[in-house]
């Protein structure tokens, strides 16, 4: 695995050398690799090389560090294209995962000026607030926050909310969703999300604002996700004019 009179860096060779491991499926996701001391000891290498390639194996998402226990494979990252309009139970099905739903909370609450201008209702008129884990195989993805009238979505109940709400508009209302624009950016896990998430406090996620329409031009859904870094990639294809 290491060659010393190569000249490649050994931290390179030992990058990957892991990185093969891990696509062989030698070292599968979840779990705890060898600590630096046994590398260094294998090898008969240096610790700061091994953790100089451990390190750059955790940048990349190939591992992940729990403080006081280890490091570990992570799971592969699912990737998401940015364009089309799917819902998460959707994209995951589509995948071959297995979607389900942790409610947090579901309740109603009075739409602030603010979700008022984004749902085009009066402001103080009922919307439903629901606070909900999004998980594919069981592994927590994303954390979501979703506003919608009332009036719009008479009938929505927890019940319904643990499944895809796209699918009860469609197929339960007869609405059609027509349009979605998304804003992407970089983030920090707070305390509530981390909790969600089960990540660290401070750990970088990726938060997406969503605004759903119908074709009737009609605001649909507010919804602020979550997404965990470590589990999460978006792509988009571009084309140059």
């Amino acid at each position: 695995m290491i060659q010393k009179n190569s000249p490649l860096p050994i931290y390179y060779q030992l990058e990957e050398g892991i990185k093969e491991a891990i696509q062989q499926q030698q070292l599968m996701p979840g779990e705890m690799i060898p600590s630096e001391r046994e590398y260094a000891e294998k090898y008969g290498i240096s610790r700061m090389t091994v953790r100089q390639a451990l390190s750059n194996l955790v940048n990349d998402g190939y591992l992940y560090r729990q403080r006081g226990k280890g490091t570990f494979v992570a799971h592969q990252k699912i990737e998401q294209p940015l364009q089309g309009l799917t819902s998460f139970s959707e994209d995951m099905r589509s995948r071959g995962l297995v979607p389900s739903t942790r409610v947090i909370s579901f309740k109603e609450v009075e739409a602030t000026i603010d979700l008022a201008a984004k749902l085009d209702v009066k402001a103080g008129a009922p919307l439903f607030e629901l606070k909900r884990v999004r998980l594919a195989d069981e592994l927590p993805m994303a954390y979501e926050m979703l506003y919608i009238s009332k009036e719009l979505a008479h009938g929505l109940t927890e019940e319904i909310a643990v499944n895809s709400i796209y699918d009860y508009v469609e197929n339960k209302l007869g609405l059609k969703i027509q349009h979605g624009r998304q804003v992407l950016e970089a983030s920090f896990a707070r305390k509530t999300e981390a909790e969600m998430l089960e990540v660290a406090e401070g750990a970088p996620v990726l938060l997406i604002e969503r605004r759903s329409t119908l074709d009737t031009n009609k605001p649909l859904e507010v919804v602020r996700s979550v997404y965990r870094a470590d589990r999460y990639k978006f792509t988009i294809d571009m084309e140059r004019f």
